[in-house]
């Protein structure tokens, strides 16, 4: 991915990356949860592991094109001018990622925001359980906050996006596209606006 990204940034384009936790994230917050942590407990340990996972795609990106860490967004913005590609993870808890990248794209203006997930974009229910679901090419961000609110919204499990993040995208009107994170070249071809995935549509 870092590689693939790095091509990108060579032509002149800046990018934060922002991390998710994954799988990781999820073992340590059921863990904790077993264990009878809270829920903002089970948050901030899902973020230290998003945190790991931005550091690890810091690393990636050395000898090629330098990263560097934020862990808030008073100085993104002059950040990202200054060094082409920072990388993030999650904030505070409560809020998952998915919002992280919606505030650091509105913040620095970012002409467009890739969702990188592990479907090919938003489906009509979750493919993984229905392999009938049918994916979306386009959703109004109305109906995609109907779809947040409708998904549980615990420490490392936001089924679609947690509301947050789709309230953020409907005040700011950041064009927007959910695509598989299969590839690292479809986030490139995602930014570049080719018609894949799905696209958050505003009126």
């Amino acid at each position: 991915m870092a590689g693939a990204l790095t091509r990108f940034v060579d032509e002149n384009n800046q990018l934060v990356l922002v991390a998710g936790g994954g799988e990781n994230a999820r073992t340590y917050i059921n863990a904790a949860r077993k264990l009878g942590a809270d829920e903002s407990t089970c948050d901030l340990l899902g973020i230290q592991i998003t945190r790991a996972n931005a550091e690890l795609l810091r690393v990636a990106f050395e000898g090629e094109t330098a990263a560097v860490s934020a862990r808030s967004l008073t100085r993104l913005p002059e950040l990202v001018r200054a060094n082409g590609v920072v990388v993030m993870g999650g904030l505070q808890p409560g809020q998952s990622t998915n919002a992280v990248a919606t505030l650091a794209a509105e913040i620095t203006r970012a002409k467009v925001l890739v969702n990188a997930t592990d479907v090919d974009g938003v489906y009509t229910e979750d493919p993984k359980k229905n392999p009938r679901a049918k994916l979306l090419r386009k959703i109004h961000v109305g109906k995609l906050l109907e779809l947040a609110m409708a998904g549980r919204v615990f420490a490392g499990r936001y089924e679609l996006l947690d509301p947050l993040a789709v309230k953020i995208l409907e005040r700011s009107k950041i064009p927007t596209r959910f695509v598989s994170l299969s590839n690292p070249e479809n986030i490139i071809d995602a930014i570049k606006g080719k018609d894949m995935g799905t696209l958050v549509v505003y009126d």
